[in-house]
């Protein structure tokens, strides 16, 4: 019986092996290569299948992340509630009288001059009814200034050893309110172990201003939003709210100190041992050195969250019409446009052109070309929206 199997098995082995010959006389391929091409056909499919996949993996995932920061951002701005801030740039003092314009003055102009050395203010006195004028590039001086006429108009005695009398008490009740205004604003923000020198830094911005927006309201904005975002990505919210706070520090000397306000920024904390992650983002936030961490890619979305978010900057009338005008202007110099407007407080743009002289593929050109060109030309918070529209009209009458 095993005999018989063995031959059996034998004579199947010689069957496949000349059924094996057969196919490779009929093929013209040895065995070898047509295992090869097999193989080489099975994995062009393979990798076409793996780069379709993997192309819907990155999709989704794309439009998952979309969704997932939206989200963290809406769910930021809603948990935070802050007043719009509005422009002070100079300081206008209300006089009970003119009478008080010459006492002002004084003979021979010694008491504004005594006022201006005393504050480094210029006052304006010009021919606007009741009221002078205070200007001045550093605004702790200008408030200074501000405080210093206020009591002098109201007490009514002006000279020049009463200015120096009460300069001195001014100064010492700012420096104290700038101490108390940064304390609360760290413990708003929760945190511990700031030192003084950069407790009153912090409450020096609360009489700093960029665009309209109060820079130490922003900065406790900024933290706010840092904070939420680093809780809901499992980030150490503490380090998340100490950046915010500090990332525009260096706005409070950038005034007296050469450089970026950032690069200051960074120097600041660096002197005071913080930890590399705050000094990186706060040099990092606008893109002036490498982020290292993902606290300075935070820090630059939340700092321009607060800075475009509805309400937090205003402008003045005529800076508005004129970045409005300016924006119209830069599409209206491109070749085939026939009209051109601002939208939306100045953060749309939308183009019409002349359908026989803008082709639709030269369209999509032209609104990126316009872009460039306000990126380029123009500063703004936020981002502008350029829309090229192209419309073929056929008009015919019925007679």
């Amino acid at each position: 019986m095993k005999e018989r199997l063995a031959q059996k098995e034998e004579e199947v082995k010689k069957t496949i092996a000349r059924q094996i010959d057969e196919l490779e006389r009929i093929a013209s391929l040895d065995r070898e290569t047509a295992k090869h091409m097999i193989l080489e056909k099975l994995k062009g499919e393979v990798e076409n299948e793996c780069g379709l996949l993997i192309r819907d993996i990155m999709d989704e995932a794309k439009q998952r992340a979309e969704r997932e920061s939206q989200s963290l951002l809406v769910h930021a701005i809603q948990r935070y509630a802050g007043d719009c801030t509005y422009e002070r740039t100079t300081a206008t003092i209300p006089l009970p009288n003119d009478e008080m314009k010459g006492r002002i003055i004084g003979r021979e102009g010694r008491n504004i001059r005594a006022l201006e050395a005393a504050t480094g203010v210029n006052i304006l006195i010009d021919d606007t009814p009741e009221a002078v004028v205070i200007s001045c590039f550093d605004p702790i001086r200008k408030e200074t200034a501000r405080r210093l006429l206020e009591k002098l108009i109201s007490d009514g005695r002006i000279h020049p050893t009463r200015i120096e009398d009460l300069i001195k008490k001014i100064r010492k009740e700012i420096d104290e309110e700038i101490f108390d205004v940064g304390e609360r604003a760290v413990l708003d923000c929760g945190l511990q172990g700031v030192p003084k020198p950069l407790i009153c830094l912090l409450g020096r911005l609360q009489f700093r201003y960029s665009f309209s927006q109060n820079v130490l309201k922003h900065s406790i904005e900024t933290a706010a939003f840092m904070g939420t975002i680093a809780a809901e990505l499992g980030l150490d919210e503490q380090e998340a709210r100490r950046i915010g706070l500090f990332h525009d520090i260096g706005k409070a000397v950038d005034h007296e100190v050469e450089g970026t306000h950032a690069a200051i920024g960074a120097d600041i904390l660096r002197k005071y041992n913080e930890n590399k992650d705050v000094v990186n983002a706060v040099a990092a936030h606008h893109g002036e050195v490498e982020a290292t961490s993902i606290y300075a890619v935070l820090a630059n979305a939340c700092d321009a969250l607060s800075a475009s978010r509805p309400g937090a900057r205003s402008e003045t009338t005529e800076l508005y019409l004129k970045r409005l005008e300016q924006l119209e202007s830069i599409a209206k110099d491109f070749p085939g446009v026939d009209s051109c407007f601002a939208l939306q407080a100045g953060r749309e743009v939308r183009v019409v052109v002349q359908p026989e002289k803008i082709s639709e593929a030269q369209a999509q050109v032209l609104a990126r070309d316009i872009c460039l060109r306000v990126e380029k030309e123009m500063n703004y918070p936020g981002q502008i929206k350029v829309t090229v529209i192209r419309e073929t009209r056929s008009v015919e009458y019925a007679k």
